[in-house]
């Protein structure tokens, strides 16, 4: 609006082919289930070839890595082996999964590349996330608050404060690979064990694009239902 002054973006994005790549003609009509009760159509991709995998007894989920060409990217999927509770699946996974967890179980000397029979959703998400609330949480108080912030090094008026943060992030996965970008807008205004043989992901799962050479969450996000 007309108050705004100044708007600094973060943006990223990726788009990456798989290593190995599913055959459009092998995907095929399925039932994503929601819960427990409810389910929703979906075209489920398929493949059997070797990736790397494993299983977490304590979250009680498999993860799955599935790399892009060149080995330097993955997507890992962390995918409960039962719907224990009433909603998506994913509270107990959700609760176990900390960050040091996440670096954990997906460390590459924790899996085994085997051969598995792959089902995989196609889809494509895009959100949006106003994280102001989220960041004066954190500690990020003084920024948002007219008669502290403090902007004086971008504006010699130092008369700029933080409005507000938003985030939007969009991702696609196909037979090909996914495409992935996030963006992130601050905008300024004037104050006033036993590997399963199957990986089929047709109930919520986590998914993670990774930086395999850093070790660094590049995207993440939970697939609940389809479109």
């Amino acid at each position: 609006d007309n108050m705004t002054r100044l708007v600094l973006v973060n943006a990223i994005y990726f788009k990456g082919h798989w290593n190995k790549q599913f055959k459009v003609d092998s995907t095929r009509d399925a039932q994503f289930r929601l819960n427990k009760n409810d389910t929703k159509p979906v075209k489920m991709m398929h493949q059997k070839s070797k990736f790397p995998l494993t299983y977490i007894p304590e979250a009680n989920c498999q993860v799955l890595e599935m790399p892009y060409k060149g080995k330097e990217l993955s997507m890992l999927i962390f995918l409960p082996n039962v719907m224990e509770d009433s909603s998506t699946g994913l509270e107990k996974l959700e609760k176990e999964l900390t960050y040091e967890n996440f670096v954990e179980w997906s460390r590459p000397d924790m899996m085994d590349e085997i051969e598995v029979m792959v089902g995989l959703p196609r889809f494509k998400m895009e959100e949006n996330y106003d994280l102001k609330n989220v960041l004066i949480s954190m500690g990020m108080v003084d920024a948002f608050d007219m008669a502290r912030s403090d902007f004086s090094g971008m504006s010699p008026a130092n008369d700029l404060v933080l409005s507000k943060v938003v985030h939007k992030a969009f991702v696609e996965v196909n037979e090909e690979g996914t495409e992935a970008a996030a963006a992130t807008a601050a905008i300024m205004m004037l104050r006033c064990a036993i590997m399963p043989a199957t990986f089929i992901a047709d109930h919520p799962f986590l998914f993670f694009i990774r930086h395999n050479p850093s070790m660094s969450v590049l995207f993440a996000g939970r697939y609940c239902s389809p479109e």
